[in-house]
């Protein structure tokens, strides 16, 4: 299915050490974010208290959270938990204050709007905890690195898969400079969305890397500059129907989800246009940099045409 077919080659490599550039500084300035300001982690990772209290009618939960930030946190998560009525509260950590007393605080401001309001559980979450989360998200994510990797190197090239981890993390970092800039809490929801980028973006560049290596064996009279070029440029529409499709569910969340979802959603929708930009001028870029070539994808196989259009798909077919 196709939206529209371009009949033009559009010269995407030609400015590739452009967008290159352009790609190094942002993620210059992403790491640089992150080791000047740091992220701005949420309760699972530093620590805190943990309220669950349950109310006889479903919770206003926009309510819960303006009667909680009335008394000064800033950095509180207010979900439902099981049903309507029972709602899930977690509290950042405060210097001298315990866990006990940050709760009844919590709670008698609760029962001033809500007198039907009762405390079901209260717990302290500390910071080992927090640690074991962080080092968890890490293992995950080198599990992801070198996965990609592998699978890139047995179906296409190592140069594929090279390229493929450099444009992934590209995304991943860049990602989490937003989040350092901005301050925005990160938490393990945002862990999730950084790891669904991961596969979400190698998807992308292997459909980009699929098409290269198939123009590879139809058109012998093109240079390796060209092919890429054809390869994105014919999968443009599809790229428009995937993506535009998934932003869409993506922005319905980010609109409508609500502070649960909120920076859940932003951190996808980041990836996403990051994802597609990446798969583009950096995956594809730095295969080409790294000197691929028809022999490294080709193996035996005669070629029936030499070049030929590249629009018409039996155009130097390998038989």
């Amino acid at each position: 299915m196709e939206f529209f077919k371009i009949r033009r080659d559009i010269p995407f490599m030609k400015n590739a050490l452009i967008f290159n550039v352009i790609s190094f500084l942002t993620f210059a300035a992403a790491v640089f974010f992150l080791i000047t300001r740091g992220l701005h982690l949420s309760v699972e990772f530093t620590g805190g208290t943990l309220m669950e209290v349950s109310y006889s009618q479903p919770a206003e939960l926009e309510k819960v959270r303006g009667t909680v930030a009335s008394l000064g946190y800033t950095d509180v998560q207010v979900q439902n938990f099981g049903t309507a009525r029972d709602v899930l509260i977690r509290l950042p950590a405060q210097k001298g204050v315990s866990s006990a007393q940050q709760s009844d605080k919590v709670l008698a401001a609760l029962k001033e709007s809500s007198p039907d309001v009762t405390l079901r559980r209260n717990e302290f979450v500390g910071p080992q905890v927090g640690d074991e989360l962080a080092a968890d998200g890490l293992k995950a994510l080198g599990m992801v690195v070198v996965g990609i990797m592998i699978y890139l190197a047995f179906r296409f090239e190592w140069k594929f898969a090279v390229a493929a981890i450099f444009a992934n993390l590209h995304d991943v970092v860049i990602i989490l400079g937003f989040f350092a800039f901005f301050q925005w809490e990160f938490s393990l929801a945002v862990l999730a969305a950084v790891l669904a980028v991961l596969g979400y973006s190698v998807n992308e560049s292997v459909v980009i890397f699929d098409r290269i290596r198939e123009n590879f064996r139809r058109y012998r009279k093109m240079n390796t500059t060209e092919i890429i070029d054809n390869a994105i440029t014919s999968t443009i529409s599809r790229t428009i129907i995937t993506h535009g499709s998934t932003q869409i569910m993506v922005l319905s969340m980010l609109l409508f989800g609500g502070p649960t979802l909120y920076y859940f959603a932003l951190a996808l929708t980041i990836g996403i246009c990051f994802g597609i930009y990446s798969s583009v001028f950096v995956a594809a870029a730095i295969a080409m940099w790294l000197g691929v070539k028809r022999e490294d994808l080709v193996k035996g196989g005669a070629v029936k045409k030499d070049g030929g259009d590249p629009n018409d798909p039996n155009a130097g077919a390998v038989v």
